[in-house]
């Protein structure tokens, strides 16, 4: 699924941070790359419905975020993993991700089913009966990870999914992510140069509200 932005301005009070910003996104994994402050966390946010898009046009798909209706038919299709997140710690892994497809519109008959295939997806089906507490930090972005997939997105916003893990919990994070990235359309919004290198087919770089340059990583 394609993703596009066009002519997309976004301010907070007189200070803008995105500024007239075009954008296009291919299926596969695209990097997004830029330094602290230059909008990429409002992209994104604008992308997956947390702020409302008031100049430009954003389109996942055929669904345009202006309108209500196409909002709403967007979150359907798209799947989020923000960079800070929250988990209750006592609860079970299963648990979290079937209410996760719960809140993202999948039946309550069918939500633990469609937990453990998401769970399966970040190779979390050993552990569903575990409690979140008992999970360590690479664990738990996969859980997070899995919780983003559990209504069966076709597009998946990872915002900075690597940041804190070690270079083995970063290792196998990375293949599960090249795996998402297989069926479906992947942001992944990182400061890492080595997960773009390593995991993306597409890079865009963003500074100052603008992006400078799309371009491909792959020939082949």
């Amino acid at each position: 699924m394609e993703l596009r932005a066009e002519g997309v301005y976004h301010s907070y009070g007189s200070r803008w941070v995105l500024s007239g910003l075009d954008w296009h996104v291919h299926p596969g994994i695209t990097g997004l790359l830029g330094p602290n402050g230059t909008g990429k966390t409002t992209l994104l946010s604008l992308l997956v419905g947390i702020h409302r898009l008031r100049t430009g046009v954003i389109r996942v798909g055929e669904h345009d975020l202006g309108s209500a209706a196409g909002r709403q038919a967007a979150r359907r299709l798209v799947g989020f993993l923000p960079q800070r997140f929250s988990l209750v710690a006592a609860m079970r892994v299963l648990d979290t991700v079937a209410y996760a497809a719960w809140l993202n519109g999948i039946d309550s008959s069918h939500s633990f089913a469609a937990a453990r295939r998401a769970l399966q997806l970040v190779e979390l089906g050993d552990r569903e009966r575990s409690r979140v507490r008992t999970l360590c930090g690479g664990m738990r972005q996969r859980l997070g990870i899995a919780a983003a997939l559990a209504h069966n997105p076709e597009v998946v916003v990872l915002d900075e999914p690597t940041v804190g893990l070690d270079p083995s919990q970063r290792l196998r994070l990375r293949e599960v992510i090249h795996q998402i990235g297989r069926e479906r359309t992947v942001v992944l919004s990182t400061h890492l140069v080595e997960d773009v290198v390593h995991l993306c087919d597409q890079v865009s770089i963003i500074d100052s509200g603008q992006v400078r340059f799309p371009g491909a990583l792959r020939n082949d």
